[in-house]
């Protein structure tokens, strides 16, 4: 009896040895060795262990079910491009657009500063006074080198050639008043005096026949107005403005223009257009002052919809960005060059206790193993 106790304790005692040994080989050759052992040309069975030996097959399989079934673009979907994360980009993005321009009291060439435009309203004054000299520059070459018949449209030339009638007579009525007015009859009398005195002898014969040269005066100025109310003078009037006009049309602008200080005007125009936009004072005040809306705007209007067309394009090109990403590659990359002490490490550390367990197991499998093997060697 005695025999048989310490037999099935010896039987048990050994297969509980090697079960566990058995099982803590195994999993200890799931890592080791890393690389293989060679004696001379000849290589150790099992070595290396089974993960670093399968290494590359796991870093493509790891790749492949990474893309297949984790990281689809069904899972950036529902994780990234859900309403709910929409709504909390688009309210942190109106309140950081809030926070920064709208409330925040740095003026606009602070915010010039901060890009790097440091003395912006000088540039910006020297770019308007550039502009005015070259705007200039063009006006003063158009007035010196075109008519003033193609400066000015066909419609502004027909009104002004109509209003040479309406000239003509208006200086024929003013004439007419002119000489009827006592004014008028002095000046006659005046321009009689002097035709006669300037004819020497003769004029005072003239005088002498004639009188006075007050009884001339009515007669010269029936005569007169005879003349400004005859239908011919009306059209030689008229035939004449029209043919200076003509001329006048065909004539450079500038020929009309040579006695102006073009210099002075520039620079006189160059400093009110300066004083009108008043850069420096213009860039001391924050955005708000000049859109005081613009927070409201920005938050209802601009902002969801840049939001929404942003989403709605990054959602149709998300595969076209996972495949240029490549994320198989990427995963078979890092796994392939991950070091293997690292990720026994890791896995060991995570499962120590479950394979402590297993190697448990097989002491207890291999100690019950032991003692049916001394049953039946006792009994046979």
């Amino acid at each position: 009896m005695d025999n048989f106790i310490v037999t099935l304790l010896f039987m048990a005692i050994i297969g509980a040895a090697i079960g566990g040994v058995t099982n803590h080989l195994a999993i200890k050759m799931l890592f080791r060795p890393h690389k293989a052992i060679y004696i001379k040309n000849w290589r150790v069975p099992f070595t290396p262990g089974l993960i670093p030996k399968r290494r590359d097959e796991l870093a493509k399989q790891l790749g492949l079910t990474v893309v297949n079934y984790l990281l689809t673009p069904e899972t950036f979907r529902k994780k990234f491009f859900s309403k709910d994360i929409q709504n909390k980009v688009e309210q942190f993005v109106q309140a950081k657009v809030e926070e920064t321009i709208f409330t925040n009291d740095k003026t606009i060439q602070d915010w010039l500063s901060l890009a790097g435009f440091s003395n912006m309203s000088a540039t910006i004054e020297q770019k308007v006074e550039a502009i005015v000299e070259g705007q200039f520059a063009s006006v003063k070459n158009t007035l010196s080198t075109k008519s003033i018949r193609t400066l000015l449209s066909a419609d502004i030339q027909k009104t002004i050639d109509a209003k040479i009638p309406v000239a003509v007579d208006h200086i024929l009525e003013k004439g007419e008043d002119y000489f009827l007015s006592p004014e008028g009859e002095l000046t006659i009398k005046a321009m009689i005096d002097d035709f006669l005195s300037s004819k020497g002898s003769l004029g005072g014969m003239i005088n002498m026949f004639l009188g006075d040269s007050s009884s001339l005066v009515a007669k010269v100025q029936r005569e007169l107005v005879k003349l400004l109310q005859a239908p011919g003078t009306t059209t030689l009037l008229t035939k004449i403005f029209t043919q200076e006009l003509e001329k006048l049309k065909d004539r450079p602008a500038m020929d009309f223009l040579k006695d102006i200080r073009f210099e002075q005007i520039l620079t006189k125009l160059q400093t009110y257009v300066k004083e009108q936009l008043a850069v420096e004072e213009r860039l001391n005040y924050p955005i708000a002052h000049y859109w005081p809306e613009g927070n409201s705007w920005m938050k209802e209007t601009v902002i969801p919809q840049a939001i929404e067309k942003a989403f709605v394009k990054a959602e149709d090109k998300l595969e076209d960005v996972l495949k240029r990403l490549n994320l198989q590659e990427v995963v078979r990359e890092q796994v392939d060059s991950f070091p293997v002490s690292k990720l026994e490490e890791l896995v060991l550390g995570i499962s120590k206790r479950e394979f402590k367990m297993i190697t448990v197991l097989g002491a207890v499998l291999g100690g019950l193993i032991g003692i049916v093997q001394g049953l039946i060697v006792y009994f046979i």
